[in-house]
């Protein structure tokens, strides 16, 4: 195999894996579903879905170690004589198998997308709860005038958020690929990237930091659906 045909397969495999991303967002958009129509202690279904989240970031992290070590192993090969191919599958499947030997299931509890998961639904239950106990009509009214209240634009854009992110330091949201494209442009310089909300003193900004905001995220297309300017 050449290096050019491993190349190909990392970014086919790294395509994989950015629709696992979108497959872990779906449950969750379904779990919140279910949060909001359902008790907590009744919802079987809502823990199937987390165990489900769970081995989807398993299998996430599972890919981010081997795509390390293939471009790790690659790059010595690349210095190395042409021969040293015929070893590049057995040095990858040893380093691998040994990495993963080392990681522990306890780190998945942090892994973006179940945090996101876990702080969504429980969003969405608190929602249900207050609507049980207020007069559904009156917090529907409620709920429009806050939401034409909240600025729901970027800061960094100035347009509408797509798939806003929580900063989990200081509660501000961004667009995912505006706050992460400043984060990389930011490492690249050497510089840490700054809370570009004005007045913010979170000089610090990290994309392990950050959580998707769905409940934000449905909030701007009701406003949508429902004929407002997002602001």
């Amino acid at each position: 195999m050449s290096l050019s045909a491993v190349h190909a397969t990392l970014s086919s495999l790294k395509s994989c894996q950015a629709d696992i991303g979108t497959g872990m967002d779906i449950v969750t958009d379904v779990a919140m579903d279910l949060a909001e129509t359902q008790d907590e202690e009744g919802n079987p279904g809502i823990r199937e879905m987390e165990a489900m989240i769970l081995e989807c970031a398993k299998l996430d992290r599972e890919i981010n170690h081997f795509v390390d070590i293939v471009q790790q192993v690659t790059g010595e090969v690349n210095t190395q004589q042409p021969e040293a191919m015929f070893s590049l599958s057995a040095k990858v499947k040893e380093q691998f198998t040994e990495r993963i030997a080392r990681l522990s299931d306890a780190e998945l509890q942090n892994h973006l997308k179940v945090v996101a998961f876990r702080e969504n639904v429980k969003n969405s239950f608190n929602q249900a709860s207050q609507v049980s106990v207020e007069n559904p009509e009156e917090l529907d009214d409620d709920i429009a005038v806050t939401q034409s209240q909240v600025n729901f634009s970027c800061p960094l854009t100035q347009l509408e958020m797509v798939n806003p992110m929580k900063n989990k330091k200081c509660n501000h949201h961004y667009d995912e690929g505006a706050i992460l494209g400043l984060i990389k442009t930011k490492q690249s310089q050497k510089k840490k990237c700054r809370c570009p909300v004005v007045g913010c003193g979170n000089t610090d900004v990290r994309q392990e930091d950050l959580i998707p905001d769905q409940m934000l995220r449905r909030k701007i297309q009701s406003q949508k659906r429902h004929g407002n300017p997002v602001r």
